[in-house]
């Protein structure tokens, strides 16, 4: 309805900063932009859509590696995102019929931003997003070294 999604995560975390949070990764920024502005103060399942656009275009360190490997013992108060799997059926509707490939670029152009929606006022504090954003840095560097790392996004 907004544009073309390159990817979604939907947090199954339970802790205040985490629950209802959703990022979804748009190919082109305007589209995020037009999705921030037509959801803000929309209303979804009885509660407010508080939508805003993040610098984080890479999510994987925000991770919990214990959840995905199903050893996470914090349960859904673990600080680090608990993403809900993509169904077999949603797998099979969004990716089973359709021949064309998803490619993921280094360095991509333009460049994309996330819109993200919560479903709570709570709102995350600058250095959280300055954190993750110096993990991704990380990440990078890793990968320019040619580790690589299986997490993709998840619905």
């Amino acid at each position: 309805q907004y544009g073309e999604i390159e990817e979604m995560n939907v947090c199954d975390n339970l802790g205040d900063h985490l629950v209802g949070n959703v990022y979804v990764k748009f190919r082109y920024e305007e589209d995020a932009e037009k999705a921030v502005n037509e959801l803000n103060n929309r209303w979804f399942n009885g509660r407010p859509v508080h939508a805003e656009l993040s610098p984080v275009t890479d999510f994987r360190e925000a991770c919990c590696r214990q959840y995905e490997m199903g050893e996470c013992t914090r349960g859904g108060f673990c600080n680090f995102m608990h993403l809900k799997p993509i169904s077999r059926e949603l797998r099979r509707e969004l990716y089973g019929r359709s021949r064309r490939k998803v490619r993921r670029s280094r360095s991509r152009s333009p460049p994309t931003r996330r819109s993200r929606s919560r479903s709570r006022e709570r709102r995350r504090s600058r250095s959280r997003e300055r954190r993750s954003r110096s993990r991704s840095r990380e990440k990078r560097r890793s990968r320019e070294r040619g580790e690589r790392d299986g997490r993709h996004g998840r619905y």
